[in-house]
């Protein structure tokens, strides 16, 4: 009734806007030296959703844009500048643009994850972003290759399939994911689960890091990760991309189809993926039944028109993952339930063989922005239904079914002498059902809303923001009767909580600036944390959760420096992190609770109980890059975490080892071919010897040899790329420090037993941008 209720109301929103009075904006790119147009310069209104491309003279129109209001306006053409500037609309005055001439990557890009929508320089928040090629190279899923390129991102792995983010050491319910302006509601608090989203589908991504509270309530305790779709094309035309790629380690095979459009204010998009894989080989053996299949649709629909936009977007992402529990008694012989062994037709079966999962998540959202004299009203409403199940036959043993119903508003006061404030409402309903015959959590019913108020000052070179947010959350856990025992125990909780923020920024010059930031966060306990009472798949752990938990409080403070010039781009960042009521599951010795193993056989398992510490996270994160000249780009990332369990006096769990990553990269001008590259990376992990000895163990150091080539034929008028990328090319044998294979899993049934990361890897690419 709902979905029905939002198509109707749309109905209607359309039927009354649709002959609104359009508005034109027109300019013109040029060459700042020359004052010769830039054919193919891109210019987007991030804000309004579209994008126009200049013609042969360098020319641009906008056609259905706001009659009114100012907006940031990027203008991005390969080899010079990225420039940023405020526009009003309604001036009616034909501007011109002119682009410096530039060989490095800049920092002057948009940033909409943010309260206000600014360039990188004048954004208080530490923010990398990672654009359409980089997310498609070196990578098995979105969070990896996110891990592989930005400072202070790690992933938490389960095999190639399963990873899951982790920004200056936070994880889980402490990471935000969004996707079309929506929080991402699965199963965060999951060891074994991946983020429900298509890598293919986004055309960039902001990380940032930090605490995001004020803008997202609960849960934005380390960053968020801002997943942006590909913005409308300009008025009167159709594009899209054909992608495919394969891996020689797994047999991976992935293929994306993505067509966009816009006519007289009325934009669409469609979009189908999948991928498919095998059993993964390390550089010693395969680990069977480790393969997955993923089948994602996608679209959008809607309008962009002189009052603003409305897109409906929607979703359905499928995965189905393979799982294998090795018997450390029989070491690397890994063989099935009637113990015979895997053969090597089997590690590459593309068919999943029991135990697995089959996660669905379905989406749909209405996304408006409504121009108003006075400023603007950005209305997100949006649907989601998660389901988990996991089968050890045709039916699921256990099937989790989880709803959510959000809602999100907020309206920007038009700026005016340096000022724009933002005040935002926002709430949230979820509805869970456990459908199978397994349980670990409770079923639940969740209720939160929450509001807030930011200012943000510019003046001369500084930036300067502050915020404050309420919210409140209620959880109540069903109760469940299981053979006549109590399974769980019903219970009711409320939070509330008080957030505040302050940033700064300042431009000391053209090629440096500086931003800080300092605040509160917090995050509710989840319905896992409050009510578990079971063997967590895939952990051998017995899981027993509090009902009497209190939300995380976080304090932190952060600072970045940041330098670029025509030879060099720099930043360096440090950060502090304490966080008050730090949930934390932990063992006592003796503490054994007996359950049904995976054999069907009762077996005893090591109780871990949820309670709470007081814990303290600070480390730094940088990038360097050197151009000596215009076709060789030497590019070096670092990063560092110390995390304390205070209370214990001891590290916390899953914290990502010290790295350090190197790549050059030489781009030659080869006649016939465009945008032509080699690249060399060593990537440098160095020791994690602290960690939680009650999770896991330590892991060495170890060092990773990639490389990566490509370039772009035209086949008469259409263009092709081919790329070709190696990762761990010296099949070096290691385990990762978050990886959940790795040896050390202590219990009283499995207290060593590890599977090394994946072995050597080369994925053939091909990409074919589309014009129809």
């Amino acid at each position: 009734m709902k979905l029905k209720l939002i198509s109707c109301i749309l109905t209607l929103f359309i039927g009354f806007y649709a002959f609104a009075d359009a508005n034109i904006f027109k300019g013109k790119i040029i060459d700042a030296g020359t004052k010769q147009g830039l054919p193919g310069a891109v210019i987007t209104i991030p804000e309004l959703k579209t994008s126009a491309i200049a013609d042969a003279n360098g020319e641009f129109t906008f056609k259905s844009v706001p009659t009114r209001g100012k907006f940031l306006v990027s203008i991005e053409y390969i080899g010079y500048k990225t420039i940023t500037q405020i526009v009003d609309l309604s001036s009616g005055t034909q501007l011109t643009f002119s682009l410096q001439p530039s060989i490095i990557e800049t920092h002057e890009v948009v940033i909409t994850g943010t309260a206000v929508s600014a360039n990188n320089k004048q954004n208080s928040t530490s923010v990398s972003t990672v654009g359409r090629e980089n997310l498609l190279r070196q990578s098995t899923n979105l969070i990896d290759a996110l891990a592989h390129q930005v400072p202070g991102v790690s992933q938490i792995t389960t095999g190639p399939s399963i990873s899951k983010p982790v920004i200056r050491g936070l994880s889980y319910n402490r990471v935000v994911t969004l996707s079309d302006g929506v929080k991402q509601q699965g199963q965060q608090w999951g060891d074994e689960h991946g983020v429900e989203i298509d890598q293919y589908g986004a055309d960039r991504v902001e990380v940032l890091r930090g605490a995001a509270s004020l803008l997202y309530g609960s849960d934005a305790l380390g960053g968020v990760i801002n997943l942006l779709e590909p913005l409308t094309p300009p008025d009167g035309q159709i594009k899209g991309e054909f992608l495919t790629n394969y891996s020689t380690n797994n047999g991976l095979t992935g293929s994306s189809l993505m067509l966009t459009g816009s006519e007289n204010g009325f934009v669409w998009r469609a979009r189908g993926s999948y991928k498919n894989a095998y059993s993964f080989k390390t550089p010693d053996y395969y680990f069977p039944n480790s393969g997955f299949n993923e089948t994602d649709l996608s679209g959008m629909v809607g309008l962009n028109k002189s009052w603003g936009y409305s897109h409906i977007n929607f979703s359905y992402f499928k995965n189905n993952i393979g799982f294998y529990d090795p018997d450390p008694a029989n070491g690397l012989n890994f063989v099935h339930d009637d113990g015979t062994p895997f053969t090597q037709d089997e590690y590459k079966s593309r068919s999943l063989e029991y135990p697995k999962q089959d996660i669905r998540h379905y989406k749909i959202n209405w996304d408006n922005n409504f121009i108003t004299d006075g400023g603007n009203l950005k209305v997100n409403l949006g649907y989601q239904k998660n389901q988990r199940r996991e089968l050890d036959g045709p039916d699921p043993s256990l099937f989790f079914d989880l709803n959510t119903y959000s809602g999100d508003a907020k309206y920007y006061v038009t700026e005016s002498n340096g000022w724009q404030p933002v005040f935002g409402v926002s709430t949230e309903i979820g509805h869970s059902v456990n459908k199978g015959t397994e349980f670990l959590i409770p079923a639940y019913d969740t209720y939160g809303y929450g509001a807030f108020a930011y200012i943000k000052k510019t003046w001369d070179k500084n930036t300067f923001n502050a915020g404050i947010r309420y919210d409140y959350r209620k959880n109540d856990g069903k109760g469940l009767e299981e053979d006549g025992e109590t399974k769980f125990t019903p219970f009711t909780n409320k939070f509330s909580n008080v957030s505040g923020a302050l940033g700064y920024t300042h431009e000391f010059t053209d090629n440096l600036n500086f931003k800080a930031n300092a605040g509160s966060a917090f995050r509710a306990p989840n319905p896992a944390e409050l009510g578990s009472n079971g063997v967590h798949e895939g952990t051998f752990r017995y899981e027993v959760g509090n009902p009497n938990l209190a939300p995380e409080r976080s304090y932190q403070a952060d600072a970045t420096l940041q330098y670029d010039n025509n030879m060099v781009s720099a930043s360096l960042g440090i950060y502090e992190n304490y966080i008050h009521n730090y949930i934390y599951a932990s063992h006592v010795a003796g503490d054994v609770a007996a359950a049904e193993g995976e054999d069907g056989t009762s077996q005893n398992f090591d109780v871990y109980r949820y309670g709470q510490v007081n814990a303290n996270l600070y480390g730094f994160e940088g990038n360097f890059t050197l151009h000596p000249v215009s076709f060789i780009h030497f590019e070096n990332t670092f990063g560092y975490t110390y995390a304390r369990n205070i209370t214990l006096d001891r590290p916390l769990a899953f914290i990502p080892a010290g790295t350090l990553k190197n790549t050059l990269r030489f781009e030659p001008n080869i006649k016939g071919l465009k945008q032509s590259y080699v690249s060399i990376g060593i990537d440098n992990f160095f020791n994690q010897t602290r960690f939680d000895s009650a999770f896991e163990t330590g892991t060495e150091g170890y060092t990773l040899l990639n490389a990566g080539l490509g370039t772009t034929v035209n086949f008469g008028k259409q263009p092709v790329k081919f790329y070709v990328a190696g990762n761990n090319l010296l099949n070096k044998k290691y385990y990762d420090a978050l990886s959940r294979f790795k040896p050390g899993r202590i219990s009283s049934e499995d207290p060593t037993f590890g599977i090394y990361n994946m072995g050597r890897n080369i994925t053939f690419g091909v990409y074919l941008p589309l014009a129809l």
